[in-house]
C-alpha cells in the first residue's frame, strides 16, 4: 500500500471516529466520505506517489476499508482455488488444481488485521487460548488460521474459496470427473436410500461430488447436514444445514458434531449428511445408519479400501466400550457404496473406484465389489453388481441396463 493510499486511510478512518458515524463499509456512504476526503486533501495523487491517480487511490482505499485489502483481488479472482499465507512475504495460490507463488508482499500487521476483520462477522475468535480457527465467510469461503507459538513465527492463513462450477451429477461427467453410467448408477444409489461414503484425499473434490450426489437426490427429501463449518450448498427445496460452535471464553456453550447428529435425528431428516467423519462422531453416524436412516458423509482416505478401514476405526475413539466386534460388523452391514476421488498430477478431479460393501466379513475383513473401477483413460462398470438389488428394484431401477458393460 502507498503512502498516499495509507494517509487516505488513515484520514477515512480518523472521521469516522470523531464523527461516531457507523458507516457500513459495503455502502455509498463509504465511497462518499473517501470522496470528501479526496476533495479536502489537494495533495491526494499528487504526493510522493506520482503515477498514481486520484481514482485508483480512491479504488485502493475502499478495498483497504471495505474488502480484504491486497487480497480482495486474488479473491475475486474466478481462476483462484486456494489462497494460502506462510509468511507475510510468503503468499500462495491453486489455480487448476497447482500450486505458485504470488508478487504479494503484506505485512505481519496487516496480516493479523485482515483476519480479525474476517472473523468479525463470523463469531469465532482465536487468541493464544485458542490458535486455530475454522470458519465459513460470507461468500462461502473456508478459512482456517493458525497463530504461533503452535506456528514458528507467523500466522498461517488457508482460504479455500467456494468455487463450486460443477453442482450436479451431468456437469461432473461435462467435466470427466464421472463417466455417463457411474452417474447413472450414483443417482440411483441416492434415489434409492442407500448410504454412501466420498472419500478422498484433500482438494481431492469431496464437497464437489456430495454436493452433486444430494443435489441428484428426490426433490421431497428433507435433508439435515451436519458439518464443522458450512460448506455444502444443496439446491433442496427441504434442507437444514447445521454446524459446530466453538466454546466461549467462559469455557461453555461449545457444540459438537457428535451434538449435531444427535439433535439432527430429532428433525425428521429423510436424509442424514455429515460433512466430514474424522474423529469419534462416527460412531454416532453408523448408530443412525444402523437404525434406517439414509445417510451420506465423506472421509479422509488414500482408497475406497482405506475408507471402509477408517470407517472401522473411529467409532472406537468413543471410548473403550466402543469394541471392533461391534463395529466392524456394523460398518460391514450398513455402509452401502464408496465413492473415492483423486486429484491427478493435472490437477483435474477424476473418480477412481466405485465400490459395494456386501455384508460379508472373513477374518474382520468387510468383503467389497468393485462396480466401477478408473482404467486410465475412463471409469468404467467390473460387470459386477451392487448388494441390495432389491432396494434399486423397488425404486424402479434396471442395473442391469445401467451398469451394462
Amino acid at each position: 500500500m502507498s503512502d498516499v493510499v495509507e494517509d487516505l486511510v488513515e484520514q477515512v478512518r480518523h472521521r469516522v471516529r470523531i464523527s461516531n458515524s457507523k458507516v457500513q463499509l459495503e455502502n455509498i456512504e463509504l465511497h462518499h466520505t473517501i470522496e470528501d476526503v479526496i476533495a479536502e486533501n489537494k495533495t491526494i495523487g499528487v504526493t510522493s506517489d506520482l503515477t498514481q491517480s486520484p481514482d485508483q487511490a480512491k479504488e485502493q482505499a475502499i478495498l483497504q476499508l471495505a474488502g480484504l485489502g491486497q487480497l480482495q483481488p486474488l479473491l475475486d479472482d474466478p481462476t483462484v482455488e486456494e489462497i494460502w499465507i506462510n509468511e507475510p512475504s510468503r503468499i500462495f495460490v491453486a489455480r487448476n488444481g497447482k500450486s505458485e507463488l504470488t508478487n504479494l508482499i503484506l505485512t505481519d500487521q496487516q496480516v493479523r488485521t485482515l483476519v480479525e476483520r474476517m472473523l468479525t462477522s463470523t463469531g469465532r475468535r482465536i487468541d493464544l487460548a485458542n490458535p486455530f480457527v475454522d470458519a465459513t465467510l460470507g461468500d462461502g469461503s473456508r478459512l482456517h488460521v493458525a497463530i504461533p507459538d503452535i506456528t514458528r513465527k507467523y500466522w498461517s492463513v488457508n482460504i479455500r474459496k467456494f468455487v463450486m462450477g460443477s453442482k450436479s451429477l451431468d456437469s461432473l461427467v461435462a467435466a470427466g470427473t464421472l463417466s455417463a453410467k457411474a452417474a447413472a448408477f450414483l443417482k440411483a444409489c441416492v434415489s434409492s436410500g442407500l448410504n454412501i461414503i466420498v472419500a478422498g484425499a484433500t482438494q481431492a473434490g469431496k464437497t464437489t461430488l456430495m454436493n452433486a450426489l444430494l443435489n441428484s437426490a428426490n426433490s421431497s427429501d428433507r435433508v439435515i447436514t451436519c458439518e464443522e463449518v458450512f460448506e455444502l450448498q444443496l439446491s433442496s427445496p427441504d434442507w437444514i444445514a447445521l454446524q459446530t460452535r466453538q466454546e466461549s471464553l467462559e469455557g461453555t456453550g461449545e457444540v459438537t458434531l457428535r451434538r449435531l447428529i444427535k439433535e439432527a435425528l430429532r428433525m425428521r431428516p429423510t436424509r442424514l449428511v455429515v460433512g466430514e467423519v474424522r474423529q469419534e462422531e462416527c460412531l454416532d453416524l453408523l448408530v443412525a445408519m444402523n437404525a434406517g436412516m439414509p445417510s451420506m458423509c465423506s472421509i479422509h482416505a488414500s482408497s475406497a479400501r482405506q475408507a471402509i478401514s477408517k470407517m472401522c476405526l473411529l467409532p472406537m475413539l468413543a471410548g473403550n466400550n466402543v469394541s471392533a466386534e461391534f463395529v466392524i460388523p456394523t460398518v460391514a452391514s450398513v455402509v452401502d457404496i464408496v465413492v473415492h476421488t483423486a486429484m491427478l498430477p493435472t490437477g483435474k478431479r477424476q473418480v477412481q473406484k466405485i465400490i459395494s460393501v456386501s455384508g460379508r466379513i472373513e477374518g474382520n475383513v468387510i468383503e467389497t465389489s468393485d462396480i466401477f473401477t478408473f482404467t486410465g483413460e475412463a471409469l468404467v462398470p467390473t460387470g459386477l453388481f451392487p448388494s441390495k438389488q432389491d432396494e434399486f428394484i423397488t425404486h424402479g431401477f434396471d442395473l442391469a441396463e445401467i451398469l451394462a458393460v
